[in-house]
């Protein structure tokens, strides 16, 4: 597994060069100063991001050489229980505080995750939630220990960042507020990015989950209840938050959560499709893995999407400032336009929070999005690349 580079010498080389304290944003330095301490930060180019297993067929992976340990205070979790269990597991650094390799070969050991569909994952989640320059993201909220933050509009903020992936929608996560809904007979939670709370475990909405589980799964969460489930955590943001917006990347994300459960949640010698939801509460909630639980057998990405978005398709858009307001977005990809949601992803999110990088901000971005772009292509996507920053 690829260890964490030690920021401690970058650290000092900041702390000497101009006296600025470790940690610390860059925000108020002017571009004169910014790009006297940048060179500093003893930048180190992003390893080639590892290949596929070599053996990919189901084993044990809550096994003697990874306990679970509950995070301390200082530990950082957030809105993906996959990586919450991991670093929980010590499959990721328990801390919380990853690198993008890292959490490439953790995704696959302990999940059995494709390569390029993990790849495409981290990469375009660390380039909008990481750090570039110190190769770290946290796993949950934004801190320090990812090492000193490059300039605003850069927000370096980890997974909490809201509309990645975290976003609207979410099927644990949020506050509870509202009543129950006759249609359904069901919790409706505001678990919104507008209501506050977007990232913690919220038992209300888990209870959607649950009944959506026994009305149409038989007490087990599979591919029907995972359609159903979406379809009615869309209708309730659009009718309950004016601020709700479903574009891409968050509505890739948003059918990616639907269906991850079932293809990675479900013990490998497991062939039913029926997610058992003490397991999946195990995931959600306490971050930890069944006992004796097994990968899926052989490699798995996103099988399911069509499924769910076909049977009650969206298009791509957003509340207009008020409730039940939805208007569409053309400029936004839908599922079916991967080179579409590659280009916008570049040209549009990274490109407004890096406006002008220059030396090694810039070496650093460009890495990244040439590690993403081939990600795109070993997925079987014929795309053009884009070079924001120049080649």
């Amino acid at each position: 597994m690829f260890l964490l580079r030690p920021i401690h010498a970058l650290l000092a080389l900041i702390c000497s060069v101009n006296a600025f304290p470790a940690h610390q944003s860059l925000a108020g330095l002017t571009r004169e100063e910014l790009d006297a301490v940048v060179p500093t930060l003893n930048f180190v180019r992003p390893p080639n991001p590892p290949g596929p297993l070599a053996d990919d067929s189901t084993k044990l992976v809550n096994d003697a050489a990874h306990p679970f340990i509950p995070p301390g205070p200082n530990d950082q979790r957030g809105p993906c229980p996959a990586l919450n269990t991991l670093a929980s597991h010590g499959y990721l650094s328990r801390n919380g505080i990853v690198s993008p390799a890292e959490v490439i070969n953790a995704v696959q050991d302990a999940f059995n995750l494709e390569n390029s569909f993990a790849r495409f994952l981290v990469f375009s989640t660390f380039l909008v939630n990481g750090n570039p320059i110190t190769n770290l993201m946290s796993i949950g909220a934004k801190t320090s220990a990812t090492g000193p933050s490059p300039p605003p509009p850069a927000t370096v903020a980890g997974l909490d960042t809201h509309n990645n992936c975290e976003g609207d929608t979410s099927m644990t996560r949020g506050m509870s507020l509202l009543p129950l809904q006759p249609y359904y007979s069901l919790q409706t939670p505001l678990a919104d990015f507008f209501f506050g709370d977007n990232h913690s475990f919220n038992e209300t909405r888990f209870q959607n989950v649950v009944n959506f589980s026994n009305k149409f799964g038989a007490g087990k969460f599979n591919l029907t209840v995972a359609t159903e489930l979406r379809n009615f955590l869309f209708q309730d943001s659009l009718m309950h938050n004016p601020t709700f917006s479903m574009v891409s990347p968050r509505l890739f994300t948003a059918y990616a959560e639907t269906v991850f459960p079932i293809n990675f949640f479900i013990d490998g010698r497991d062939k039913s499709g029926q997610l058992d939801l003490n397991v999946a509460r195990g995931f959600f909630q306490h971050m930890t893995f069944p006992a004796d639980f097994h990968r899926h057998d052989g490699a798995i990405s996103n099988e399911g999407v069509d499924t769910v978005f076909n049977t009650h398709p969206i298009v791509p858009g957003a509340n207009q400032g008020r409730v039940n307001s939805y208007k569409a977005d053309p400029t936004s990809a839908t599922l079916s336009e991967p080179c579409t949601r590659y280009t916008t992803f570049v040209e549009r999110n990274i490109k407004s929070l890096y406006p002008n990088p220059t030396g090694v901000l810039k070496e650093a971005l460009n890495v990244n999005l040439q590690f993403l772009f081939d990600a795109t292509v070993a997925a079987g996507e014929n795309c053009v690349q884009v070079f924001p920053f120049g080649r």
